[in-house]
C-alpha cells in the first residue's frame, strides 16, 4: 500500500501514476497490433506487417524518458514507437490500410510511419539503416549545440551490420548524444542469436569503441525506463553514446508471413505466462494499491474504444486518388 509519510506518499503516488500511464500505453500498442493482425488476415492490409506484440515495455519505457526535442528512430517494426510518441491511432491504422487519411496519405504503409513533429523519425525498411540516420540526428544535435538526445533503436539481427559499427566509431569519436538500443528478441528474422552471432552479449558490442553498455530486462517497463534515463543523462552530459541491450521477446513471427516454426509453442506460452510486460505492470499496480483495479478496467475500456475508432476510420476512409501517384516524387523548386 502507499506510504503514510508525506514524501513517501508522494513518491509512491508518482510511481503509481507512471505505471498506470505505462499500462495504458502498452495496452494501446497491444490492442492496436492485435487488430492490425486481424485486418491483415482479412486482406485489408497489404505488403509487409511486423507486429510489436510482446515488446511493448521497450517502446513505452524508452519514449517515457524523452525530453522535449529528443528524437526516436527505429526499424520497420515501428507501430509501437509511433503510438508511444503520440501519433493518432486512426491515422496510423489508415496508413496500414492504404487510405488517404493515413499518416503518410496511405503511401508509406506499415514500415514507413513518420511523425517528425512528434520527434519520431520512422520506420525504416533497410536493415540497420536507421543506425546511420539516427547517428546523423545525434550529430546534428551536437553540431547545433542543442541539448537533445537521439534514441536509435535496432534489433540484434541488425547488430551484425557493418554500418552499425561505422556509426559507433563516429559517435564515440565525436561524443555524439546518442542512446543505441538493441531490441534483442532472440530470433531476428528467424535465426536464433546463438546461430548467427559470435558475441551474443550485445551490450558489449560498443566496448571496442569505448561505448559503455548494459543489459536490461526489456519485459519490465520500469527497468527499461530506469536504464534509459541513466543512458540519456550520460549522453546529454556530453559523455558520448551509450548502448542498451533490451532482452525482449516477440510473440508473433518476424512478420505476418512468418509461421515462426523455429521455436516451440511451449516456449512462447511460457514467456507469456511468466514475463508478459503488461501483466507484470498491472500486478505491480495492484500490489501497490488493490483499489486500482477500477482504474485498470477503465484503461481497458478506453483503449478498446480508441482502437475500434481507429479500425472504423481505417476501413471507411477513402483510398488516395490516382493523382497521388505523382505527388511527393519531386521536390518543388523554390523561386
Amino acid at each position: 500500500m502507499l506510504s503514510a509519510s508525506g514524501s513517501g506518499r508522494s513518491l509512491a503516488e508518482d510511481g503509481l501514476r507512471t505505471l498506470l500511464h505505462d499500462v495504458e500505453q502498452m495496452s494501446l500498442i497491444r490492442r492496436f497490433e492485435e487488430r492490425a493482425g486481424q485486418l491483415y488476415g482479412m486482406g485489408l492490409i497489404g505488403g509487409f506487417c511486423h507486429l510489436y506484440i510482446g515488446q511493448e515495455a521497450v517502446a513505452v519505457g524508452v519514449v517515457g524518458v524523452r525530453a522535449e526535442g529528443d528524437q526516436v528512430i527505429t526499424s520497420y517494426r515501428d507501430h509501437g514507437y509511433a503510438l508511444a510518441c503520440g501519433m493518432d491511432p486512426a491515422a496510423m491504422m489508415a496508413e496500414l490500410t492504404g487510405r488517404i487519411g493515413g499518416a503518410s496519405r496511405g503511401k508509406g504503409g506499415s514500415m514507413h510511419i513518420f511523425a517528425p513533429e512528434k520527434g519520431f523519425y520512422g520506420g525504416h525498411g533497410i536493415v540497420g539503416a536507421q543506425v546511420s540516420l539516427g547517428s546523423g540526428l545525434a550529430f546534428a544535435n551536437r553540431y547545433r549545440n542543442q541539448d537533445k538526445v537521439a534514441f536509435v533503436v535496432f534489433g540484434e539481427g541488425a547488430a551484425n551490420q557493418g554500418q552499425v559499427y561505422e556509426s559507433f566509431n563516429m559517435a564515440a569519436l565525436w561524443k555524439l548524444p546518442a542512446v543505441y538500443i538493441i531490441e534483442n528478441n532472440r530470433y531476428a528474422m528467424g535465426t536464433a542469436a546463438e546461430r548467427s552471432a559470435s558475441e551474443t552479449r550485445f551490450y558489449r558490442r560498443g566496448l571496442s569503441f569505448g561505448i559503455p553498455g548494459e543489459e536490461v530486462d526489456g519485459m519490465d517497463v520500469e527497468a527499461v525506463r530506469e536504464a534509459t534515463s541513466r543512458a540519456a543523462a550520460h549522453a546529454r552530459a556530453g559523455k558520448g553514446p551509450y548502448l542498451l541491450e533490451m532482452k525482449t521477446y516477440r510473440y508473433r513471427g518476424h512478420s505476418m508471413s512468418d509461421p515462426a516454426k523455429y521455436r516451440s509453442r511451449e516456449e512462447v506460452d511460457e514467456v507469456r505466462r511468466a514475463k508478459d510486460p503488461i501483466e507484470r505492470a498491472r500486478q505491480r499496480i495492484l500490489d501497490l494499491d488493490p483499489a486500482q483495479a477500477h482504474s485498470l478496467a477503465q484503461i481497458d475500456a478506453r483503449v478498446k474504444a480508441e482502437v475500434e475508432r481507429a479500425v472504423e476510420f481505417a476501413q471507411t476512409a477513402p483510398e488516395p486518388p490516382a493523382r497521388e501517384l505523382l505527388s511527393d516524387v519531386y521536390v518543388t523548386a523554390v523561386s
